[in-house]
């Protein structure tokens, strides 16, 4: 018979990693993360554990060191091959050794080695790192602690040395053999307001009596199930701050740790200015990857991603101006595209992208964005358009710098708005994508309404935004900056801008003060914020500022080893090795010489499982083109899905897909059946359908129109804005800019008797709303 002790893998095999314990400090807008891994051998053979995991791609490592039998081990940062040779050598001489590294071939995923862990050997191994908090749309810092880690799609043959193509075994996440503690201590001279999760939260407390100090933690019983997020509101976000941190006293001045630096935040007062509403090339470009099939998350009913971002597709298209142009491609191992090119925005294109956005399908195999993109960026630019690319992905993809680097090297003529799908999204894709196009990056989980981060991007794409953006500084003389951020190129409404930048020359040896200014265009008009700060600099033991300037230098030229030039290697290892931040081209290495017992026989290897979503344990099947073909062949011939069959239209043809009974998330908002009502120049037609959702008789609705001459959409447009406006407020946010074109259409098409009609609406629907939403 067969013994085991300890923890038990799928593989039946023991799991020297017992728990994971994770201290939080959020201080303002940066968060600074401890996290302990606790090792326990209780088997009677040496092993070599290996733990691969994920973090947030904008998470600055800094610090990796031991603790084995209360002696602790510091490790050192080198180059990665030395690293790895030395960590070889180590284990042949029966010494223990830690390693841990960044992928080669994605900035959001980590691997651990623990070697030679010796019978009975307790061991916690902490690592530490810094990160900029996200600001959310309504005002939440957003911190996210990784835990799914899902498979990921191999590009290309030379990622084969991805961490992630090592043999972890998965499980169901009940059965995840190790647990999860987390605390988190929120400071904040802004005052804090509430602190949200999609996890349960101890009660918090507040440390301080005007509640600029906060603790709270995972609640007992917490159950390695999701990835952990908290929100954290602030009372005020959007004021400028200048923070000025001490470089290290022994380095030299003239280097990026020597030297002191500034972080600076900005949040530019830019008026809400709509461009032109004809304005703009929109490509969607949705993912139908197998994987797309699984669950947004692992709580119980929770919608599959494929049928969210389909729901989300059809909001943005009804959303988008008339005039623009348009197209989707749906991509997985092969791509498809709604129209062999991108076409005007019309009634008619409108409802034909429609009627094939029901056909689309989790059928499409692997994850490959790199064609489908490589299609998008040949294309002819259309005058007058700017390309604004949509990406929805569940970021399944391990050669993410391949991705990321087509899109920089496209990024003059385009911006890229990117959505993270489900748990375990990869973060170095997504807001990879978005950072070297100037666009944003959304995430969507648990509660998030994917459609209200998906309708903000499309507002940022539509509004204008800043241009010309320049900084300036004042400073006392024989004093200057140097900038470390990489160049800003556009910054819309709403949105934080965070630069970093090295004081060098003489500091003033009195208190003394520095501005900085942000300029910047919009439509023509020069604008600019300015912010004075002091200029005595403040001591912090982590180095935080300098740690995330490093960081952010590192992102702007590390593309890991297939795509980042020799010279810029050196580069990066130098700044790496300089700061402490781990890169793709360095390693942590510790090295314990002091065993107190040598270590006996060859070792035992032991990978540690990881977490994965419970629909992904069941692998999804990977289809053929050919299977695909057939498979939606109800829906699209073979070639590409513009040879879609023709179903016969009639002007009600919306309505008559029957789409809020596919999609049941519309299903349960009445709004969004009106939504889908709407047509694409902002109208609604008044018919049947319009008067069940207003609740009274077609015939009343006619008999009590003021303007009976009129055209009878104008009528049933104004019954639908007031409608939305008194039943849909939760949802404004999702059909602002569906009001905003309808309003549009009415004062082209209705004029002078708007302000009539509206006060019958009011009177027939017994509502209050003010005829100021139609700009009267």
């Amino acid at each position: 018979m067969e013994h085991h002790f300890g923890l038990i893998t799928v593989n039946k095999k023991p799991v020297p990693l017992k728990s994971i314990s994770v201290n939080l400090s959020i201080n303002d807008f940066v968060a600074g993360v401890s996290t302990t891994l606790n090792y326990e051998n209780k088997e009677k053979v040496p092993l070599e554990a290996i733990f691969v995991f994920p973090m947030d791609e904008d998470s600055a490592v800094y610090s990796f060191e031991a603790l084995v039998d209360g002696k602790k081990i510091v490790a050192e940062l080198q180059e990665k091959m030395k690293a790895h040779r030395t960590y070889e050598d180590a284990l042949s001489k029966g010494h223990q050794a830690y390693l841990l590294e960044e992928d080669d071939y994605s900035r959001d995923v980590f691997s651990c080695n623990v070697g030679n862990l010796h019978p009975g050997s307790k061991v916690a191994v902490t690592l530490r790192y810094v990160q900029e908090l996200p600001l959310e749309t309504d005002g939440a810092l957003r911190y996210v602690l990784p835990a799914i880690l899902n498979p990921r799609y191999k590009l290309s043959e030379r990622s084969a040395n991805s961490c992630l193509n090592i043999k972890t075994p998965i499980m169901p996440l009940e059965d995840l053999p190790y647990t999860l503690r987390l605390v988190a201590t929120i400071t904040s001279q802004h005052g804090i307001e509430k602190v949200q999760s999609n996890c349960s939260l101890s009660p918090i407390q507040y440390l301080a009596d005007d509640m600029t100090s906060a603790q709270v933690s995972l609640a007992e019983g917490y159950t390695f199930d999701r990835d952990v997020e908290l929100l954290i509101y602030y009372n005020e976000v959007h004021s400028p701050s200048v923070a000025v941190e001490m470089g290290m006293p022994d380095m030299k001045p003239d280097i990026l740790m020597g030297a002191p630096s500034v972080m600076v935040s900005f949040y530019p007062d830019i008026p809400d200015v709509e461009a032109s509403r004809t304005c703009g090339e929109f490509v969607f470009l949705m993912d139908c990857s197998g994987s797309m099939e699984s669950p947004m998350n692992n709580q119980k009913d929770s919608q599959l991603r494929i049928e969210a971002a389909k729901e989300t597709l059809l909001l943005l298209l009804k959303s988008l101006p008339m005039g623009c142009y348009f197209n989707i491609y749906g991509f997985g191992s092969s791509y498809e595209k709604f129209f062999p090119e991108s076409v005007k925005y019309t009634q008619k294109s409108m409802e034909e992208a429609v009627e094939k956005v029901e056909c689309l399908k989790a059928d499409l195999g692997g994850t490959e964005i790199l064609k489908p993109l490589l299609n998008i960026y040949k294309a002819p630019s259309i005058p007058g358009h700017p390309l604004q690319l949509f990406v929805f992905t569940d970021g399944e993809v391990s050669d993410t710098f391949s991705v990321i680097r087509e899109v920089q090297l496209n990024s003059k003529k385009h911006r890229c708005f990117s959505f993270g799908i489900g748990e375990g999204a990869s973060t170095s894709l997504i807001k990879g994508i978005a950072r070297v196009s100037g666009g944003s990056a959304e995430f969507i989980t648990s509660k998030d309404r994917m459609q209200t981060k998906a309708l903000g991007s499309l507002k940022f794409a539509l509004n204008c935004s800043a241009d010309d953006i320049a900084l300036s500084w004042d400073l006392p003389s024989g004093l200057l900056a140097s900038m470390l951020s990489p160049e800003q190129t556009v910054i819309f409404r709403g949105q934080r801008l965070i630069i970093y930048a090295q004081l060098t020359g003489t500091m003033p040896q009195v208190e003394s003060s520095g501005e900085v200014c942000l300029k910047y265009t919009l439509q023509g008009r020069s604008l600019e914020n300015r912010v004075t700060f002091s200029l005595q600099p403040k001591a912090n033991a982590g180095f935080t500022i300098h740690r995330l300037a490093a960081k952010s230098l590192i992102q702007t030229k590390d593309w890991g080893s297939h795509e980042t030039s020799q010279k810029t290697q050196e580069d990066v290892i130098n700044i790496s090795i300089q700061s402490g931040v781990l890169s793709s081209f360095t390693a942590f290495i510790a090295i314990n010489k002091e065993l107190n017992q040598p270590v006996q026989g060859p070792l035992a290897h032991r990978v540690i499982p990881r977490p994965v979503m419970s629909a992904s344990f069941c692998a999804y099947k990977v289809k053929s083109h050919t299977e695909n073909c057939i498979a939606k062949s109800s829906c699209v011939s073979k070639g590409n899905v513009a040879s879609t069959r023709k179903v016969k239209k009639s002007d009600s043809s919306i309505k008559k897909t029957n789409l809020q009974n596919d999609y049941k998330g519309f299903g349960e908002k009445v709004a969004l059946q009106l939504i889908l009502l709407q047509k694409a120049n902002g109208s609604w037609e008044l018919d049947e359908d319009l008067t069940k959702i207003l609740g009274t008789d077609l015939e009343d609705i006619k008999a009590a129109n003021p303007a009976k001459d009129g055209d009878p959409s104008a009528w049933a447009t104004v019954l639908a804005i007031l409608w939305l406006h008194a039943n849909g407020k939760d949802m404004k946010y999702e059909w602002e800019l569906l009001e905003r074109k309808a309003v549009t259409w009415l004062h082209d098409h209705a004029g002078s008797s708007i302000p009539m009609l509206v006060q019958a609406a009011n009177s027939l629907l017994k509502l209050p709303v003010t005829p100021a939403v139609f700009g009267l």
